[in-house]
């Protein structure tokens, strides 16, 4: 009974916890979740994106990042850099205004808010009269002008945000300065553009909707020229020289306007309808920018014939004859031109464009012949496809990191050589001290390789399994090939492609192996496919084998998905990841766990059916085993097929909570009435029934053995230990199921050299059987001194030590609700620790890690990391299982951000923020990829453009708050996620009633999908995302 009291104050423990453990939320990895505004400063060639959560995010050289919130969460509208300065102003959708700084502290720069400014009208004013649409910096960095939707332009003095009233430009003002037969005309309505003369600070260019554009002299306060056009204006770009400005228009046109001293009102030089004559979409916005070679780019946004084309997001591009619409495949937020920096330049000489679309970032090279885009080395679309499921490794040999690497370099030949042009600040992180992997598993059947070594996710890899399977389009077609005359000349740019030919291509498991090179990839449709690193490309069948998980059993239909059907005959592969044989589990269902020992050549896979074993090596099955309870028919039906089944599942959710809540009021001195095979007596049960516990150790629930899904296999583990007897260890598999059984089957691999002549035997040699049927979320084997064994081949390439193979070893099962440890071979339970169950606290993901110490080098401690569905992290020691920290990470209410964690092997995670973006984490003082980086405006730039070439990669890092627990929730902004965890009575018994009210309806998909979604985490899993996979 010592081990459920409560332990003692250790002070000398207290300080070796700080110096293991410690609490960082550090860099957010891909693409900005919804992004509303852009912007560039030449200066310090550094780029901005603000968020329609508040969030703002500065990039520049790789590894020069930083995040700042606003205290509001309102959309970020518009972003402008103060010219040659380290201050941007930003502009919300609330109207307000905000002043950031890149200040130095302590050798790194630091993103701060220094001032906020709201534009207050005189009383009684319409709030249209001081609605900010436009907003100019001027170069003195003094002066804000604020264009408003009445007309007028009001001034505001920074850094101060003082409003200078006696220096506002009137609509009246500018009326009473021009010729009588414009003031006639309805010419004002809301500012569009403000602009700074290129050449004289003392002159800005106002543009109103109506069509007017006029030159006001701020000295002067009086109207220098004017334009009239008869359409209504969308945006002005003034040419570098001040000589030349062109409009571009709501019916698709642009106009040249001569800029001379001259008061009368001059006729455009040129109009043109770039897509005409027919009706076309608005051009709102122009670049106009002047070349070496005399011919001006011209690149504008939109202007597409409206009938045919009007649903494209493209940009134009024009120059030297040569015209592109680039084509994106999500709406275009902004874009800016790279041109020239120094202002004194005579020519605006553009080098890139840089294009802010809704789903990602694209850059195109507008040096290089043909206009190729230029990869990025952070800002990447992760969600291109949906995520459905990650795999991180750590400490990736070199000679595995080159090959794939080389593999990557051949994908990306379409890529511009040019370097990077972002590339302001200076990163001062060290290099990263070993090569990480994260693979990610997305829904068109891809799996990206990510490097994960430092603060930029940088894409080297990308394989992809349609080429294995007959689908309904052709892998080799390119979805930018069109006709030479087409038109308008579109072509495809980006990576963010969210449509998938067939949702059973979804990779739903991963399973890398380091040292050999073998990946085992498994899929939505029960396929297993095992690939092998080639350097060449080869052209060969891949071998198929069908593993029947009911083994004939009767009675049994299986009601979802087909499978996918395998292409025959001789298949082109490129180099890298190639395939060489396909399991396909019957029925077809999701895997829902993969275990892979390349020194064994073995490869075990689980589905919601049962498990199996399948020999790679001589592409032979090894044994199923069928896990289906004679209640499970759920499991047959497959994901969302049936509104009856969501129904009966929705009954037994509630019948459940009935249970517990009759449980709860009457303890009966016996527990429910079942096999239980742990070796605990009915005495001791009723008696930690009626203790008082610890805080820790609560009750747990019991559950019955009809709760759908309990053939499920949550986890499949190899292990090298004692199963039969304390004499002879021996080659292992263990599962664990949903229902809270373990089976351990005795394996016998022949040796290498008799490997291909006699088969893998296997033999079922345990099955335990948890008392409270919680799902089995992790199962791990303790050698003699209580130390995780190896990974496969990682002892015999001297980077592990030899595990102990003379004292005892300990089986260590984590279910959803406790940790238990079992002495091997006789699996006598040793010690358990006990989660709150009945307080909603469950285990989602474990993992064990090593914690290395800040003070001294080779101390270090393997520990457990473990989240709950509550967001919560905490650290369990090994083998004793005590709690040693405790940490809130992510939001209990976002389900798949905590469905979608992954840890490391040194105490670090990532989990999903949003669709497109990774939060990394790290509970470690040691293994802490912290960036730092440094932006100081006075250092003397470099103005000349990027080089061709890829050239050396700078050392990845940024400066940001990096917050603890608290402040990471602070800052977590945006929706909460669709798929709630509804574990909640209320609101079970509301989707009863709607359902009871409406029998006869099936409801729509997206209530479906949500209910469902939260039976399967009252089941004991979780649906993340939309893909149907069980976590």
């Amino acid at each position: 009974m010592r081990r459920f009291l409560r332990p003692g104050h250790d002070p000398a423990r207290e300080r070796l916890k700080r110096d293991l453990f410690q609490f960082n939320k550090t860099v957010e990895h891909g693409f900005p979740h919804q992004p509303s505004a852009l912007g560039y400063s030449p200066s310090l060639r550094i780029l901005a994106i603000g968020t329609r959560s508040g969030a703002i995010k500065l990039y520049g050289a790789p590894g020069v990042e930083f995040m700042g919130l606003h205290r509001e969460n309102n959309a970020v509208v518009q972003i402008h850099f103060l010219p040659g300065q380290c201050q941007l102003v930003t502009l919300l959708d609330d109207n307000s205004l905000h002043l950031w700084s890149l200040k130095v502290k302590g050798g790194v720069s630091e993103l701060q808010e220094d001032e906020s400014f709201t534009l207050r009208g005189p009383p009684g004013a319409a709030p249209s009269a001081t609605q900010i649409t436009v907003v100019l910096p001027h170069s003195s960095c003094q002066l804000l002008y604020l264009g408003t939707e009445s007309g007028s332009v009001f001034v505001v003095q920074l850094p101060a945000f003082r409003a200078l009233e006696d220096q506002t430009i009137s609509s009246d003002a500018v009326l009473q300065r021009l010729p009588e037969e414009v003031r006639h005309r309805r010419a004002f309505e809301m500012v569009e553009a403000l602009q700074e003369h290129p050449r004289d600070p003392k002159q800005i260019l106002i543009g109103y909707s109506r069509g007017l554009v006029v030159i006001w002299d701020l000295q002067g306060s009086c109207v220098l020229c004017h334009f009239l056009s008869s359409q209504q204006l969308e945006n002005v770009c003034w040419q570098r020289d001040g000589h030349l400005i062109v409009s571009c228009h709501s019916d698709g046109s642009y106009c040249q306007w001569p800029v001379s001293s001259d008061t009368l009102q001059p006729e455009p030089l040129h109009s043109c309808v770039p897509y005409g004559p027919f009706p076309c979409k608005a051009i709102t916005k122009i670049f106009w920018l002047t070349t070496k070679q005399g011919l001006p780019f011209t690149i504008f946004q939109g202007g597409m014939p409206r009938a045919s084309y009007g649903d494209r997001h493209c940009i134009s591009v024009i120059h030297n004859g040569q015209q592109t619409a680039f084509d994106f495949t999500s709406r275009v937020i902004d874009f800016t031109v790279l041109i020239e920096a120094n202002p004194e330049a005579a020519l605006d000489d553009p080098y890139a464009l840089v294009v802010l679309a809704e789903e990602e970032l694209v850059v195109i090279d507008l040096q290089t012949a043909g206009w190729p885009p230029v990869q990025p080395p952070y800002l990447a679309s992760l969600h291109c496809s949906a995520i459905t499921c990650s795999h991180h490794v750590s400490n990736i040999p070199l000679k595995l990191w080159e090959r794939i690497i080389a593999a990557g370099s051949r994908q990306n030949t379409h890529f511009s050589t040019m370097e990077w042009p972002i590339d302001g600040g200076t990163s001062l992180a060290p290099a990263p001290p070993q090569r990480d992997l994260l693979l990610t598993g997305h829904e068109d059947g891809t799996v990206r390789f990510w490097d994960a070594s430092g603060v930029c996710l940088r894409l080297l890899y990308k394989l992809s399994t349609v080429r294995v399977f007959l689908t309904d389009t052709d892998p080799n077609e390119s979805l930018s090939a069109q006709g030479e005359d087409e038109w308008p000349p579109l072509r495809k740019v980006g990576s963010f492609d969210p449509y998938s030919d067939d949702p059973r291509l979804g990779i739903q498991k991963i399973f890398l192996c380091r040292y050999s090179g073998y990946l085992a990839v498994a899929g939505t449709a029960g396929q297993v496919l095992v690939l092998e690193l080639n350097d060449e490309a080869a052209e060969h069948a891949v071998e198929q084998v069908e593993a029947d998980l009911l083994q004939d059993q009767e009675g049994y239909r299986w009601k979802g998905h087909e499978r996918l059907c395998a292409r025959p005959g001789p298949v082109h592969f490129e180099p890298g990841f190639q395939p060489f044989v396909l399991v396909q589990c019957q029925p077809p269902a999701v895997v829902t766990s993969l275990a892979l020992h390349s020194e064994w050549r073995l490869v075990a896979f689980g589905t919601s059916h049962g498990f199996g074993l399948f020999d790679h090596q001589q592409r032979r099955q090894v044994f199923v085993k069928c896990t289906l309870h004679p209640n499970d028919q759920l499991a047959l039906e497959g994901p969302l097929s049936r509104v009856k089944s969501l129904k009966k599942s929705l009954r037994q959710s509630f019948r459940r909570i009935r249970r517990s809540r009759v449980s709860s009021r009457k303890r009966r001195p016996a527990g429910p009435p079942g096999e239980v095979q742990e070796g605990s007596s009915r005495a001791e049960r009723t008696g930690l029934q009626n203790m008082e516990l610890a805080p820790v150790q609560r009750k747990i629930e019991a559950r019955s053995a009809e709760d759908s899904f309990t053939g499920f296999v949550r986890t499949l583990y190899f292990a090298d230990t004692y199963l039969r007897d304390s004499s002879r260890h021996c080659p292992s598999l263990w599962a664990g199921t949903n229902g809270g059984t373990v089976y351990a089957f005795a394996l016998r691999v022949p040796p290498a050299e008799r490997r291909m002549d006699e088969p893998v035997r296997a033999e079922q040699a345990k099955e335990i059987q948890l008392m409270h049927r919680a799902p089995v979320v992790g199962i791990l084997v303790l050698d003699g001194h209580s130390v995780p064994l190896p990974e496969p081949l990682e002892v015999a390439h001297d980077l592990s030590k030899s595990p102990d193979m003379q004292g005892s070893h300990q089986l260590l099962v984590v279910s959803e609700e406790q940790f238990k440890v079992f002495a091997l071979p006789k699996v006598s339970a040793r010690l358990k620790l006990k989660l709150t169950a009945l307080e909603g606290s469950r285990v989602r993901r474990v993992s064990a890690a090593r914690f290395g110490s800040c003070r001294a080098e080779d101390y270090g401690e393997h520990h457990l990391a473990v989240l709950t569905n509550l967001g919560d992290i905490q650290v369990v020691s090994l083998p004793l299982l005590k709690p040693q920290v405790r940490y809130s990470c992510i939001r209990r209410e976002d389900v798949s951000g905590i469905a979608s964690c992954v840890f490391t092997k040194y105490g670090q995670g990532f989990y999903l923020i949003s669709p497109s973006e990774f939060e990394r984490f790290s509970l470690s003082t040691k293994w802490l990829v912290e960036p730092r980086c440094l932006v100081d405006s006075a250092e003397t730039k470099n103005h000349s453009r990027p080089r061709d070439g890829s050239g050396p990669e700078k050392a990845s890092g940024k400066a940001r708050n990096s917050g603890s627990q608290s402040d990471g929730e602070e800052r977590r902004s945006g929706p909460v996620m669709e798929h709630a965890l509804l574990n909640d009575e209320r609101v079970l018994k509301e989707i009863q009633s709607t359902l009871e009210g409406d029998r006869g309806s099936c409801g729509d998909w997206r209530s479906q999908r949500v209910a469902v979604g939260m039976l399967l985490s009252c089941c004991g899993s979780i649906s993340f995302c939309t893909t149907n996979t069980h976590y």
